[in-house]
């Protein structure tokens, strides 16, 4: 504590600061001048308009490659790379599983040109659809001499087969007995050369 009559040097710390007021309100406008341009969207375009969602018109090959052995390097095109190619997205999916994800997925339908809607259907085409389906099922009715014609066909097939089986029998019973008739010359000219066997062990 300072003594009456003592001097100290002390600090002005009861200063309070002045703000330049003409400062602050122009960067504020300049800040709300650039929240609005970020707010706005810069080019006023129409969204864009995409097909529905339709059918494959193609069968998705999953099996061409199972079971075969690839050499793979770091330094193969995509294509050439081990797993699944789509050259829509040009990428590389590892199984068959994450393949047809992705074909059915919204990344490769939007590059396809597609949306993720299906067309809904009108109730004339529903009703076409049901005239082509009735059609095709009796185009394709089975009738019974169609039956018989299938029995008597798989009947022949069978006796085919019986007819081959037959005959690789008879000539696995020939080279037997040719085999049978080496054999026992081969034992004739041991006997008569005074050999017990050509030394073989096999009977």
């Amino acid at each position: 504590m300072a003594q009456p009559g003592s001097h100290v040097n002390s600090v002005d710390n009861t200063y309070r600061r002045k703000w330049d007021r003409e400062e602050y309100l122009e960067r504020a406008r300049e800040r709300a001048d650039e929240e609005d341009g970020r707010l706005k969207p810069k080019s006023k375009v129409p969204p864009v308009q995409r097909k529905p969602l339709k059918h494959r018109d193609y069968e998705v090959d999953l099996e061409s490659r199972l079971g075969k052995t690839q050499v793979v390097t770091p330094v193969a095109p995509l294509s050439q790379q081990a797993g699944y190619y789509c050259s829509v997205c040009e990428c590389v999916v590892k199984d068959s599983a994450n393949y047809l994800d992705h074909i059915n997925g919204k990344k490769h339908q939007r590059a396809l040109g597609m949306s993720m809607r299906v067309e809904r259907a009108s109730l004339e085409q529903v009703q076409q659809r049901f005239e082509t389906l009735k059609k095709r099922k009796v185009t394709s009715s089975f009738t019974e001499q169609d039956l018989d014609n299938k029995i008597l066909k798989q009947q022949q097939e069978e006796e085919e087969r019986k007819r081959q089986r037959r005959e690789k029998k008879k000539e696995r019973r020939k080279e037997k007995a040719v085999e049978e008739d080496l054999e026992d010359c081969d034992q004739e000219v041991a006997a008569m050369m005074g050999f017990a066997g050509f030394g073989s062990t096999k009977k």
